[in-house]
């Protein structure tokens, strides 16, 4: 992992007692710390508007990197001299005085090392807060130094186009965009990262990566979870747009952008930008042949009762709302023209999958009778860390048969680094200024073009052709019937 470039940072966290906050982000800066990636100066300022005792609120930090943390239980004296980097702030975002008295802490910081330090400020927050934070951050002059002062906001980045193209506007004119860091922890896994690698460093594949060579796509993130406690939320948002608009998407960035002209983060947030513009943009008519929607029902996954979606807590009676979509879409641009990429994502699903896949065409010199599985590259982000190549082979023996076999490279077989979390990448990314990973404003609302038509088509026809499967299963008939001619199956199930 690359080391920090500055010399002293004070990272501010809104939303410290978040379940994000505890499971993710403390977990990645406590492993970054350990790995002696954090500046040697350094302070952690966790503004909550709960009153809590600072030492609770450490314990409970403490409880949450024990329990999530890649690297296991903390040891005692490291965490000690972690944990007394962490400074908590009880206020209320909607009170001046709580940034008032970040201001002073971050100011005394400065004062006490003698330079004005790297500010980071992450929002963990609901996104009605966003906007209210970042008022108090700008008129407090909190984060007015363009060079050094970043903001960090999770998704939902809006609910949709007009929305996010709102809270750009209404960002931008308080920080430049090079202040903006918009988050999609799937672009910091480390299979993720490698795809670029992969492409553009092994002139064997490159040449094959276009629509002379290539059948289709496939795109698999599939949820072994259901949606829990998350029900206010996600009945108003959905598998479109919790996971197609962002996730998704931003995997077909990646496997189908072209080459930048050199890796740097403009360079690669323009190719990535380029693809969404091309996607093909849908009729109100073709978004019902070209995406499947469906809602999980009674079932049971690993033989645990799961009850229907509308069941769930915080979930209405009637929701038409999905927890599953398969789309197929189309790039119409030289590389891809025709070349159909198929994106799946759904809850309550057999297996807890990411999965990319490649299927080649069919070699044109067919002169054995049983050669009939074309080539495949599987890219799997998880559970397993891998990359595999599905190839002919003759069997061993007297006679000529052929049999498919595979050649795999596995992150835990090739390496003995350990593989850092998502946000490990991610925040020091940030840290030290580098935008690659993130996504630019004309990104997102690029993005949020692609699946508007799909949105609105749904809100016009609620119930049109919403589909149910059992919790535990792989999803409705009819997104299996979406790949043909191309295939039978999605090749995860």
């Amino acid at each position: 992992m690359k080391q920090t470039t500055t010399n002293t940072a004070a990272i501010t966290i809104f939303g410290a007692k978040g379940d994000l906050t505890r499971r993710k982000l403390i977990p990645a800066l406590y492993n970054l710390f350990i790995g002696n990636h954090l500046p040697a100066i350094c302070t952690i300022i966790c503004v909550d508007f709960m009153t809590v005792d600072e030492n609770e609120f450490k314990n409970d930090l403490l409880l949450g990197v024990n329990e999530f943390s890649r690297s296991g239980k903390a040891d005692p004296p490291t965490w000690s001299a972690f944990a007394n980097k962490i400074q908590y702030i009880q206020g209320d975002f909607l009170n001046e005085e709580t940034f008032i008295n970040l201001k002073a802490k971050l100011d005394v910081f400065d004062v006490k090392n003698k330079q004005r330090s790297t500010r980071m400020f992450y929002f963990a927050v609901s996104p009605k807060f966003i906007e209210v934070i970042a008022e108090g951050l700008y008129t407090h002059q909190i984060a007015n130094q363009l060079t050094k002062d970043r903001i960090v906001v999770e998704k939902p980045f809006g609910t949709d186009l007009q929305s996010a193209q709102k809270l750009n506007r209404y960002l931008r004119k308080r920080f430049e965009e090079k202040q903006i860091y918009r988050i999609d922890h799937y672009l910091g896994k480390e299979t993720v990262q490698n795809i670029l690698a992969f492409r553009f460093a092994n002139y064997v594949f490159e040449p094959l990566w276009n629509r002379n060579y290539i059948d289709h796509v496939q795109i698999n993130v599939c949820e072994q979870v259901s949606v829990g406690k998350r029900g206010g939320y996600y009945d108003g948002s959905g598998a479109l747009r919790d996971m197609i608009q962002n996730h998704l998407l931003q995997l077909l960035c990646v496997i189908a952008m072209d080459s930048p002209p050199k890796y740097e983060a403009e360079a690669i947030r323009n190719a990535k930008v380029n693809v969404l513009k091309q996607v093909r943009i849908y009729k109100e008519s073709q978004v019902f042949t070209n995406v499947v929607r469906a809602q999980y029902k009674e079932g049971s996954i690993n033989n645990i009762p799961q009850h229907a979606y509308r069941k769930e807590e915080h979930v209405a009676k009637n929701s038409t709302t999905e927890t599953y979509v398969a789309a197929r879409l189309f790039i119409d641009n030289e590389r891809w023209k025709n070349v159909p990429f198929y994106l799946r994502t759904g809850k309550c699903m057999p297996k807890q999958t990411s999965m990319i896949v490649l299927q080649f065409k069919d070699s044109p010199n067919r002169i054995f009778k049983d050669d009939i599985v074309p080539n495949r590259l599987v890219i799997s982000i998880q559970p397993d860390l891998e990359i595999s190549l599905l190839f002919e082979s003759k069997v061993p023996g007297l006679h000529m048969k052929l049999k498919p076999v595979e050649m795999d490279f596995t992150y835990n077989q090739s390496y003995t680094e350990a593989i850092p979390e998502a946000y490990e990448a991610l925040l020091l990314d940030v840290l030290n200024g580098d935008a690659t990973l993130f996504m630019r404003a004309d990104q997102v609302e690029t993005a949020w073009k692609v699946v508007m038509p799909i949105v609105d088509a749904w809100k016009k026809n609620p119930s049109k052709q919403l589909l149910y499967y059992k919790a535990g299963t792989s999803g409705p008939k009819a997104a299996d019937d979406l790949l043909k001619p191309f295939a039978d199956q999605w090749f995860v199930v």
